[in-house]
């Protein structure tokens, strides 16, 4: 099938029309998706009217859900397999500001997530920009690379509750573990940059003050290069999906004193970040 595409930036994003994600989609659909999918590496599908079990069906077509670490220790009760974004007018920040990709923190990351918005606020805020990991590596000096590729950091799940002000009680454990700094896409084989502000709290085995240095300067770097990412503009009824293997993302929070509302569905991933090997 011939998917109706209309690329973002040249470097990442793109929207597919015609497209009803509350049926199945037949195999070549799919498959087209898919393609797509590995492409452009977020994909926007507007206009969409899903039930929450309709959102879930879509997204078990690329995998088995992903069950988020605060409804596996108990600090959400909500659905396992839904994670709720709900900004009430009263809140003074919102979820994902950092950047980040999506618990990077686990041992197995999740590789998609599927987040369907049904509220915007009423300045028509609150879009999300995501950037390009695969191009951020490449855009990387050849000495800069070799340096990180052997490098493994630390991503801290406690690390990015503190952005929320959320403690921790004695009996509930989040994740935290150490991935290489350098992953290669489990399904492409390409490097990707696999360090991010919200989660990684430092490279291992290197001074902190070198680490540190690295760090803060590979976030700003990639930050304000906007030759990296692209910026979604939700409106009700939108479905975006991107890969958390090569993507990361940030919510900008423009809105406060309005309401914004939606539901993500997370893809869970079979293995753990690989090394990229040159």
């Amino acid at each position: 099938m011939s998917l109706k595409i209309n690329p973002i930036t040249p470097t990442i994003g793109a929207e597919i029309s015609d497209l009803n994600l509350a049926e199945p989609l037949p195999l070549e659909t799919l498959k087209a998706v898919q393609g797509a999918f590995s492409k452009y590496h977020v994909l926007v599908f507007r206009r969409q009217t899903l039930t929450r079990d309709q959102h879930k069906q879509f997204a078990r077509q690329f995998g088995a859900l992903h069950i988020h670490p605060s409804k596996r220790n108990g600090l959400n009760k909500d659905d396992p397999e839904t994670f709720i974004i709900d900004i009430k007018p009263a809140a003074i920040q919102s979820n994902g500001e950092p950047w980040h990709s999506d618990v990077s923190c686990d041992s197995m990351p999740p590789s998609a997530s599927i987040l369907y918005i049904t509220e915007i606020p009423e300045n028509e805020g609150g879009d999300t920009q995501f950037m390009n990991m695969h191009a951020a590596f490449d855009s990387l000096s050849p000495d800069l690379q070799t340096l990180l590729v052997d490098r493994t950091a630390f991503h801290d799940g406690e690390h990015d509750l503190k952005h929320y002000g959320i403690k921790l009680r004695p009996d509930q454990e989040y994740p935290a573990n150490s991935h290489p700094m350098v992953t290669a896409h489990p399904s492409t084989g390409r490097p990707t940059l696999f360090v991010n502000p919200g989660f990684t709290t430092h490279i291992e085995d290197m001074p902190k003050w070198e680490s540190k240095m690295l760090l803060d300067g590979l976030f700003a770097y990639t930050a304000s290069n906007p030759r990296l990412q692209c910026r979604v503009k939700w409106a009700p009824g939108t479905v975006t999906m991107w890969d958390n293997h090569s993507v990361q993302h940030q919510a900008i929070f423009d809105y406060a004193g309005w309401s914004r509302y939606g539901e993500r569905m997370t893809v869970a991933s079979d293995q753990a970040p690989a090394p990229y090997k040159p």
